[in-house]
């Protein structure tokens, strides 16, 4: 009996041990969340049409020499701001100063055999008016002072391109402007129209090109109409560094392969912050969004029911709150509907939230700062 009895003991231990854990100690109070806050807050916000820009000059000039000949001076140094008029280059001139000085000869001997021609043309016409001799006679005379006449008119127009030429050989700046890189150097032989020389390009004012979605066309022909439209150029990404100037240019076709319209501002670039061939971010204000309730982009969370933050409420409690979003720029979103103004929303710490459990603010509670404008995404 005895070694059927002592393998039950073991069970009866475990029953024991069973019985004292039914009894269960109750769970400890969830601490509430930490988090860090921002008000939402209401302001008008402007509404910007943005597109990227390539800033040009408002003048470009490639300089090519027009005759041929060896490039005898260089007068600037590359980068040079130069005026109109001066003086850039020369070219050897001796061989158009004696085209100059032949042509010039052959027209003083012309002239002579023309005068000589009119006179005896003219003894003649008397002649005939004494009847000394017939119209007929007269007529070969006639001819050979008129022809001694058209002689002269092509030496001169000889003369006058020889003069032309020559002041070829003098190439001065067209426009005023920012010199770029010597092409030629001095001694080099050029040919007329094969090489750019330098280029020249007038970088006060500039112009900047960029192209707009042609779904934009109605609303900036229709700002276009209530006067001259500012245009804004940035050219860092932050938009610290930016210059404003003028709708200058909008072009009469839509371009059909990229649904885009070409347009063009102008701007004064007085500081020279624009540079010709140089990205920027342009943008144009097309209207102002009046009291718009804006958060800092970090509240916000993006769920199976869309975009959604939370919400602190009065009793130190987290709301979750959907919430239709309007653009976004510089960490700031706008919220169309669900948030009014001065509502605490969460920034920092969701992840530790459960929806209706307590909250506590750390330091960093924040306002969402300064919101200056809302983007027309393109």
């Amino acid at each position: 009996m005895l070694k059927l009895i002592k393998p039950f003991l073991p069970l009866a231990a475990l029953l024991a041990l069973l019985t004292g854990c039914s009894e269960k100690t109750p769970p400890a109070a969830r601490p509430p969340a930490p988090v860090v806050t921002a008000d939402a807050a209401q302001k008008d916000i402007p509404v910007l049409l943005r597109a990227i820009g390539n800033v040009e000059g408002a003048e470009v000039v490639a300089v090519k020499p027009q005759i041929n000949g060896e490039l005898t001076e260089v007068n600037f140094r590359e980068g040079q701001d130069v005026k109109k008029g001066d003086v850039l280059f020369r070219i050897d001139a001796r061989p158009y100063m004696a085209a100059l000085r032949k042509a010039e000869a052959a027209l003083a001997r012309d002239r002579v055999i023309m005068e000589n021609a009119k006179a005896n043309y003219g003894r003649y016409r008397q002649l005939v008016k004494e009847g000394i001799i017939t119209m007929e006679q007269a007529e070969g005379y006639r001819t050979s002072a008129e022809s001694a006449e058209a002689t002269v008119a092509a030496d001169r127009a000889e003369v006058e391109n020889a003069r032309a030429q020559l002041s070829y050989c003098t190439i001065k700046a067209p426009i005023s402007g920012r010199l770029g890189v010597l092409a030629v150097h001095r001694g080099n032989v050029v040919k007329a129209n094969e090489v750019v020389l330098v280029t020249i390009n007038k970088i006060s004012p500039v112009k900047v090109l960029f192209s707009v979605p042609e779904k934009h066309l109605a609303d900036l022909k229709q700002l276009m109409s209530k006067g001259r439209v500012t245009v804004e150029a940035a050219i860092d990404k932050t938009g610290g560094s930016t210059e404003k100037g003028l709708l200058d240019f909008m072009d009469n076709t839509v371009d059909a392969a990229t649904g885009t319209i070409k347009m063009k501002g102008i701007f004064d670039n007085a500081a020279r912050r624009l540079w010709p061939g140089q990205l920027v971010n342009v943008s144009i204000t097309m209207g102002i969004i009046k009291n718009a309730v804006t958060v800092p982009s970090q509240a916000l969370q993006t769920g199976q029911q869309g975009q959604y933050l939370f919400v602190v409420k009065t009793d130190s409690t987290a709301e979750l709150r959907n919430v239709k979003t309007g653009p976004s720029e510089h960490g700031i979103t706008v919220i169309e509907q669900g948030l009014q103004s001065g509502e605490k929303v969460v920034i920092d710490g969701q992840v530790r939230i459960i929806p209706g459990s307590k909250v506590e603010v750390k330091s960093g509670d924040r306002n969402p700062g300064a919101v200056d404008r809302k983007e027309t995404k393109m």
